[in-house]
């Protein structure tokens, strides 16, 4: 076998470091129990009802933050499908094509079936040389991961994975119940924390964990909640980090609320259709991935044109048209439930026949 270069030994190293934070939470997560369970409500509390309640309501909090944690942390991110990836044939003829237009049309030429709508800045077919595949929609290459990512958010240190389509939902679910963890902690040990200052507690060790314990809850409860609403925000937006920063473009141009298809469809989008799995840790979210419903598409000649007995374009009061061509199944009942964009009444038979569409339908932007 082989002995390991100097690159695969500085891989190594990375990889040992990269797990520096998430040894560091857990320690922090290992003492708070211990000092919040034990110091505080074990050793210091007197009222037994007192003790009985904050112990339940604590380690109900406290498995949902590890559950939560751990599901983002060794879910793995998913990648796009073969369908994306270029056939031998196709990477033999992208490597003889010069840069330019005959190299885009190579890729246009592999996209025309692909569920794809949005470009790069300069309107070409968004294609990852690294991975040698064409990104489907809200993909985008970690550097860190060194693989394509379907819906990257971003690739978090605290987590040492990437966030994205796979585990958006648990991400969520760890900043929201860590954030309540913090706040819970701060609650209940604040007047113990007061005591501490006035001379009332015990002079024991249990004191000292009594006040770094306020401390640290307070400080991450600051940082937690501000960093919870912008992602509550992102997601009453449909937007992603990366989105945030820089707009999705599509063929008609920049438009930062692309793929936002109203709140609740939003929120449906990342939680699923079944409210009882909106607080657990366990994936709900609809669609595949790969592609994602949007409103504001114009029709993309490069496209298939749609089959015969349907409009290619339908238009709305406020003149905006809708690519003619389905989305997935698995995404497009997200338009199906909402205002049916019709054509002309007086003509009834065509206007059945785009009502099949199930991308015709939209909820307006709130």
């Amino acid at each position: 076998m082989a002995p390991s270069g100097p690159g695969s030994v500085r891989r190594r190293c990375r990889r040992v470091l990269y797990w520096i934070p998430v040894v560091f939470i857990s320690l922090l997560l290992g003492w708070s129990y211990y000092a919040y369970a034990i110091q505080l409500c074990i050793v210091s509390m007197e009222n037994v009802g007192e003790q009985v309640v904050c112990l339940i309501a604590y380690h109900l909090l406290f498995a949902m933050f590890v559950w939560s944690y751990w599901k983002t942390i060794f879910t793995l991110p998913m990648n796009p499908s073969k369908e994306f990836h270029l056939s031998y044939a196709e990477k033999e003829l992208l490597e003889r094509e010069p840069r330019g237009e005959a190299h885009q049309e190579v890729l246009r030429r592999a996209a025309k079936d692909l569920p794809i709508y949005t470009r790069t800045m300069s309107g070409a077919i968004r294609y990852c040389d690294r991975c040698q595949l064409i990104k489907p929609d809200r993909c985008h290459h970690c550097s860190v991961c060194d693989k394509c990512i379907l819906k990257m958010d971003h690739h978090c240190p605290w987590v040492n994975n990437c966030v994205g389509f796979s585990n958006y939902k648990f991400f969520l679910l760890f900043l929201a119940y860590s954030l309540l963890y913090c706040l819970f902690i701060a609650a209940t040990d604040l007047q113990y924390f007061i005591k501490f200052w006035t001379n009332g507690l015990p002079d024991t060790q249990a004191k000292f964990h009594i006040m770094f314990l306020f401390f640290a809850a307070a400080m991450f409860s600051v940082s937690l909640s501000s960093l919870f609403g912008y992602h509550c925000w992102l997601v009453s937006k449909n937007k992603s980090t990366l989105e945030a920063f820089r707009s999705p473009v599509f063929r008609h141009g920049t438009d930062k609320n692309g793929f936002s298809l109203g709140f609740s469809k939003n929120m449906r989008q990342v939680f699923g259709d079944e409210k009882k799995y909106w607080l657990l840790p366990v994936f709900s979210s609809l669609g595949d991935g790969c592609s994602f419903p949007t409103c504001l598409v114009n029709q993309d000649p490069e496209q298939p044109s749609t089959p015969a007995g349907m409009n290619s374009t339908l238009k709305t009061p406020e003149n905006h048209q809708f690519p003619a061509k389905p989305l997935r199944e698995s995404q497009s009942h997200l338009l199906t439930d909402s205002q049916s964009w019709t054509e002309n009444t007086a003509n009834p038979g065509k206007g059945k026949a785009g009502m099949s569409n199930p991308a015709l339908t939209m909820e307006n932007e709130t």
